[in-house]
């Protein structure tokens, strides 16, 4: 009969478990990549021959009404601003908030022996004048089955869940200090 606890001792969980975990990790590591790779891209153009990269801004122009200080009368004056385009933009922050690893193993064995013994016999004797009949038969049966099954089950549930995440501090900070760039 098979040993099941051997069976499932010999289940490798490093792959069952460690398999999923270690997905949820690189996903989480390309991730935080893509925000980089979506800051460099985005908010940034590229410097000329060497030089570093300059932010990106957009430029609105409008027109205000602005009142004179002396006299009180208004006047429409066109307003240029400059905005930080990222201070515009979500920045992707994508975080794996929480991994769910359900492994279920079902192990079944089962085990049956089947044995049946027959024996028949049979026997005369005749006797007549000087002649002596003898008949005799036997017969011996013996049948002999035996089956073993055995069933092997492995299920596995992962589930993940991710969350649009806050932005890191230090992110937040800059484009805090950015949108105090703004240039008016």
């Amino acid at each position: 009969m098979p040993n099941l606890v051997q069976e499932l001792n010999s289940l490798d969980f490093s792959v069952y478990i460690g398999g999923p975990l270690q997905a949820a990790v690189q996903a989480q590591t390309a991730a935080s990549m893509a925000q980089v790779q979506f800051i460099q891209e985005v908010g940034f153009v590229p410097g000329v021959s060497g030089a570093p990269d300059e932010l990106r801004y957009v430029d609105f122009n409008y027109e205000k009404q602005v009142a004179d200080p002396n006299t009180g009368a208004l006047s429409t004056k066109e307003v240029t601003i400059k905005v930080p385009f990222l201070t515009m933009l979500t920045i992707p922050a994508l975080r794996i908030d929480e991994v769910v690893i359900d492994f279920n193993a079902k192990l079944t064995a089962t085990e049956t022996a089947n044995v049946s013994s027959e024996f028949t016999g049979s026997a005369s004797l005749g006797i007549k004048y000087k002649i002596v009949n003898f008949k005799a038969s036997a017969s011996y049966k013996r049948n002999s089955s035996r089956t073993t099954s055995t069933e092997k089950t492995y299920t596995l549930g992962v589930r993940v869940t991710a969350v649009n995440d806050e932005l890191p501090a230090g992110l937040d900070r800059i484009l805090t200090m950015l949108e105090n760039d703004i240039v008016g």
